[in-house]
């Protein structure tokens, strides 16, 4: 089972993410065209749960916001850094800058039960327990006797 569902009336937002998730040098990066870095995830589902895993490794958990709105879990993240070394009274000679930004949105199934999804950051890897409804998960097989 997928957690991202597509259909013909919703295939523009996949044209965009596959136009900007391309490695136009035919490399296999996770880069997009305009040089931000998306970090990989990968998805398992069993009976009970899905878990979603993101490898983004160098940060710390309050570095992430992780929002569902709609049946649309949405993981993202921001960090500024400016680091300026100053000589000769108070006039700096280089000033360096970097930012870093990435969002990541799925779409869930109905089977999930928001109310009891779950987050925990360890060793550079965000991961998401998103807990299905009981009545979603898979029953135990039984007889049934005939009268």
């Amino acid at each position: 089972m997928n957690l991202v569902k597509r259909n013909p009336e919703n295939w523009l937002p996949s044209v965009f993410d596959d136009m900007f998730k391309t490695d136009w040098l035919g490399g296999t990066t996770n880069v997009n065209s305009i040089g931000t870095s998306i970090p990989a995830v990968n998805i398992h589902e069993t009976d009970d749960n899905f878990t979603v895993a993101v490898a983004v490794p160098g940060k710390t958990k309050e570095d992430f916001n992780i929002e569902l709105d709609n049946d649309v879990l949405t993981i993202s993240s921001e960090e500024k850094k400016e680091n300026e070394v100053s000589e000769n009274n108070g006039k700096y000679t280089r000033k360096e800058f970097s930012y870093s930004r990435f969002k990541r949105a799925f779409s869930l199934p109905e089977s999930v039960d928001g109310e009891k999804i779950s987050a925990a950051y360890n060793n550079g890897v965000l991961e998401i327990n998103l807990p299905k409804k009981e009545e979603a998960k898979v029953q135990a097989k039984r007889m049934i006797e005939i009268s």
